[in-house]
């Protein structure tokens, strides 16, 4: 099927619609009327023999057919945006906006606390973080990249493994100078917790307590159960109990002794982070520069042992 410049402009309206997620804010982003929006959609969706949403009167959404065809296209596009920046003569190819989805823990607390030397290195990017307890649809929700914990799922996004970090039992000196130091993980069982929801279920993640090939589960319970990270480490901090963490949040509050390891020779499990993007063909300049500057950040040297087994439970 032969391109012609209306297909290519009803594909800049589709992206514009689906990163915006409703015809009106396309419009608006785009200088155009909803009406005109509409039409440009409905032109491409006879072009190509497809319906490419499902509208109501309150929201709109891609359809399955859709989202297979928007997830093709899509980098096609932004790649069409770099080579026409590019040949433009602009001094920058890194523009735009970026649109990322990450986890309450390595969004606020890795993340944007190390953001400000990418940002000003690339002038022309506005970058907008969206913190969610799960990745969801990256396409229909106009995600350009996810960073997220955990194993992925099978989809149809591109997945890279950037690095894998402890988990270590964390509690505050004043906590354990009122209780005690824990000697065996089923001492644990007698203590305040600090517990993480599990978004699938709505009740806490279960703890395991890995030394070798040996792995303990330990029936954990607490007054105060959160749903993030951060949320994690602030209360362990406060002394509201013991707490499951990655050693990528703790580092730098265990030298300062902020925090006190409990049971360090039960801590051989081990958890993966990934980022998400869709195809790599033709990948925008945004999500490489994106992408690489992850991927430096997370190979800074960390003490991570290797993965002792598949971790397919929680996002501590």
């Amino acid at each position: 099927m032969g391109v012609d410049r209306h297909s290519l402009d009803g594909l800049g309206v589709l992206g514009a619609v689906v990163e915006a997620g409703s015809f009106v804010r396309a419009g608006e982003a785009l200088g155009l009327t909803q009406s005109a929006v509409s039409r440009a959609v409905a032109r491409l969706e006879e072009r190509i023999g497809v319906r490419l949403f499902r509208r109501t009167a309150r929201s709109i959404s891609l359809t399955d057919e859709g989202r297979l065809f928007y997830e093709s296209v899509a980098p096609h596009l932004a790649a069409i945006v770099d080579a026409t920046t590019e040949a433009g003569g602009a001094s920058t190819r890194v523009r735009g906006r970026l649109r990322v989805n990450v986890d309450g823990g390595i969004g606020p607390m890795v993340l944007m606390p190390r953001l400000q030397p990418f940002l000003a290195q690339h002038p022309d990017l506005d970058v907008e973080f969206a913190v969610r307890d799960r990745m969801g649809d990256l396409v229909r929700e106009g995600f350009d990249v996810s960073v997220r914990f955990g194993v992925p799922e099978p989809s149809a996004l591109k997945s890279r493994l950037l690095m894998r970090t402890r988990v270590v039992t964390c509690a505050s000196p004043a906590y354990l100078a009122r209780h005690g130091m824990p000697r065996h993980p089923r001492d644990i069982e007698k203590h305040q917790c600090v517990l993480m929801r599990d978004p699938s279920t709505g009740t806490h993640f279960g703890w395991d307590f890995v030394r070798g090939k040996k792995v303990v589960p330990v029936n954990v319970s607490g007054q105060l159960m959160v749903n993030e990270g951060g949320s994690v480490l602030a209360a362990c901090l406060g002394g509201q109990g013991i707490a499951q963490l990655l050693e990528l949040y703790t580092q730098e509050f265990l030298a300062a002794g902020q925090l006190v390891q409990v049971l360090p020779e039960w801590a051989e499990e081990t958890y993966p982070l990934y980022a998400y993007h869709h195809s790599a063909r033709l990948q925008s300049a945004k999500v490489r520069a994106f992408l690489d500057f992850v991927v430096a950040l997370t190979r800074e040297p960390l003490p991570i042992p290797a993965m002792t087994r598949a971790q397919t439970r929680r996002p501590p």
